[in-house]
């Protein structure tokens, strides 16, 4: 018996969806852990990871959910409110992460900055503006998307022809091709801002790890410098994220557009979409607890119990 495509593809997203939302879960859970039980051990960078660890859970159950019901024939799954929350909600999360993720590698940059560069200053203000940044970003988020609200409706009969958003329960409204090339423009130089500030700041950490290795070697032993601080292993560990980051965000931006303006619909290439779209915030938890070691204690006390 031949496995129907759109099957394979909903097993696929299940198995992402379980996989992502429990990893994101559990650290969520553990910096919760910290911030109300052991306060005392919180650093101030917790506060980044607890809000994209969130942020990533949205994002996998938003853009994955309804790719899911389709893949598996669930009938009129969405009405118009339907399609608008859920793509409105993705859209927003969507922009949370890259923006979240846009402000990690800066505060980690300013962070291990030399002390006399000149984001000296801003070390010490830096845990004061985590907050007003992130919810800033949740407010210009959710003011863009709004357009989103007013061009899409459920699918009563296929009406769509030429550029659009398609889904099997989803579809944009009629709108003039002028105004959907000047939204997209806006969302695109939106998206561009932040990955230049995510790329510039990695490049500067890459400069200062480079520099600080070639000093450590001519100062210290072969066996003390390959010891790394807790700061430059988050250092890594933050450029391993923007470097997965940038590739899945390029990846999925290619397909969506794609998909946006191509002529003749083709629900697959929304499910690769779908795919794209979770596999950066399905991986995020699991690089963040390869240095983190509250995970390694929570996992030993539940293997012991």
């Amino acid at each position: 018996m031949v496995v129907p495509s759109d099957t394979i593809l909903g097993t696929f997203l299940i198995a992402q969806i379980c996989i992502g939302v429990l990893g994101n879960s559990l650290l969520f859970g553990i910096y919760m852990h910290i911030f109300f039980i052991q306060p005392h051990l919180k650093k101030p960078i917790d506060s980044i990871f607890a809000h994209l660890t969130l942020v990533n859970i949205m994002t996998i159950i938003f853009s994955s959910v309804q790719y899911v019901a389709s893949s598996f024939s669930v009938r009129n799954f969405l009405d118009d409110v339907g399609c608008q929350a859920l793509l409105f909600s993705y859209r927003v999360t969507r922009g949370l992460s890259i923006s979240t993720t846009s402000l990690l590698s800066t505060f980690q940059a300013i962070t291990i900055s030399p002390k006399n560069s000149q984001w000296e200053w801003l070390k010490f203000k830096l845990f004061v503006w985590i907050f007003p940044f992130s919810f800033f970003f949740w407010i210009i988020n959710m003011i863009l998307y709004i357009p989103v609200i007013l061009s899409v409706k459920a699918i009563h009969n296929f009406t769509l022809v030429g550029c659009g958003y398609f889904h099997a329960y989803c579809q944009t409204r009629q709108f003039a091709e002028n105004s959907s090339y000047s939204y997209i423009s806006v969302l695109l130089i939106y998206d561009l801002v932040f990955l230049a500030i995510m790329i510039s700041t990695s490049f500067y950490m890459v400069k200062l790890l480079y520099r600080h290795h070639s000093k450590v070697q001519y100062v210290r032993s072969l066996h003390l410098s390959s010891q790394k601080s807790p700061e430059h292993k988050a250092t890594y560990t933050i450029l391993m994220l923007v470097g997965f980051f940038v590739v899945f965000y390029c990846s999925n931006n290619f397909m969506t557009l794609y998909a946006f303006y191509i002529h003749e619909k083709m629900s697959i290439l929304e499910g690769i979409t779908a795919v794209l779209s979770s596999c950066y915030p399905t991986i995020c938890p699991f690089l963040l607890m390869r240095n983190n070691k509250f995970t390694a204690q929570f996992l030993s006390t539940i293997s012991l119990m």
